[in-house]
């Protein structure tokens, strides 16, 4: 049986995405899961939160050694197969499969074996190859007893994303209050059912598979909001008519819903409304971890001290939350 993964997803950039990948693993560690982190987006940002510069540079030197995502499946753009990964030990219960700036190359790879793997020769070949995330994962998460996969992705609608897709079986989407986000929402529903679809029609296709495939289920766990200026505790009144849109356009654009809440406060489908704790993040940076373990000895004194309470109730809060919908999709449809 294979370990659920969870995919945080939009092809709009700079909503929070890497820095909400990194802190809801450290938070579903606490919460006595283990977690395995997978960076798939080519810049690396959230390898280089975990990692130090010189351990990135051993990794990325490491020819021949699969010490990172792209090094694990790159025997594939050759004539070999995919090798068991190297992974990282982050923290106890928090495992990462570090990311690669060589992984860009591999975007050529997919989009080759997309069409291929609609073929009537043998399709072993491009199948491994577009599912080579998942089954990359799945190794990592057998190593370590994994609870949960996570994969954070780079911000657009490629051949990489689409098989990081492919991989999974929840989708979060980020967004931030403004306009861009929303238009990058309007995208995403008809992307996400077009990617499931087709890859249902490969795996039609492929009558006796030879070994384990992912199902591409990319069920919509929910959105949250991010990076919002707050005073007094509500987003300031510029903000006012990005957020209370946001409802609307996910359960039309991603549910196919015409029923939705007036805010996103009122939205079950609204996982969190997060502040962006401006001042911490540079902080837990310099600290390397999370905003939420900072202490007096790094700087959280004051008025920081107060919000790095705030910042651990605000994602402990969310990381139940997404375990719980998790608990109740599966509930569902092991009674389907």
């Amino acid at each position: 049986m294979s370990v659920p993964v969870l995919t945080f997803f939009n092809n709009k950039g700079g909503v929070g995405k890497t820095s909400l990948v990194y802190h809801l693993a450290w938070m579903f560690s606490e919460l006595g899961r283990t977690i395995v982190a997978v960076d798939l987006d080519a810049q690396a940002n959230l390898t280089s939160a975990y990692l130090d510069e010189e351990e990135l540079e051993d990794l990325w030197t490491e020819n021949g050694n699969p010490s990172t995502i792209y090094r694990a499946i790159e025997p594939l753009t050759q004539v070999g197969d995919i090798k068991e990964p190297v992974v990282k030990k982050a923290a106890q219960g928090l495992y990462v499969i570090p990311g690669d700036v060589a992984l860009a190359s591999f975007e050529d790879t997919l989009s080759e074996a997309w069409p291929a793997s609609m073929a009537d020769a043998s399709l072993y070949r491009p199948f491994r190859i577009l599912t080579a995330f998942w089954q990359v994962a799945q190794m990592a998460a057998e190593q370590v007893g994994a609870d949960l996969i996570m994969i954070d992705v780079g911000p657009n609608l490629g051949a990489i994303n689409r098989s990081a897709l492919i991989a999974s079986d929840y989708v979060v989407i980020p967004l931030g209050a403004d306009l861009f986000s929303l238009q990058g929402l309007k995208n995403l529903g008809p992307t996400l059912r077009s990617w499931r679809g087709l890859w249902k029609k490969r795996i039609d296709n492929w009558n006796q598979p030879e070994f384990d495939l992912p199902g591409g289920k990319m069920l919509p766990l929910g959105y949250l909001v991010q990076q919002h200026s707050v005073r007094l505790s509500r987003p300031v009144k510029a903000y006012d008519k990005w957020v209370n849109r946001m409802p609307g356009v996910y359960h039309e654009s991603v549910l196919q819903d015409s029923t939705h809440a007036a805010k996103p406060v009122e939205d079950l489908e609204c996982l969190a409304t997060l502040k962006h704790y401006r001042s911490l993040i540079p902080m837990g940076q310099e600290a390397r971890k999370p905003i939420f373990h900072l202490t007096s000895a790094d700087g959280a004194i004051g008025s920081h001290a107060q919000a790095v309470q705030e910042a651990f109730r605000d994602f402990h809060q969310l990381a139940e939350k997404v375990l719980e919908r998790i608990k109740t999709f599966e509930s569902r449809q092991s009674q389907a």
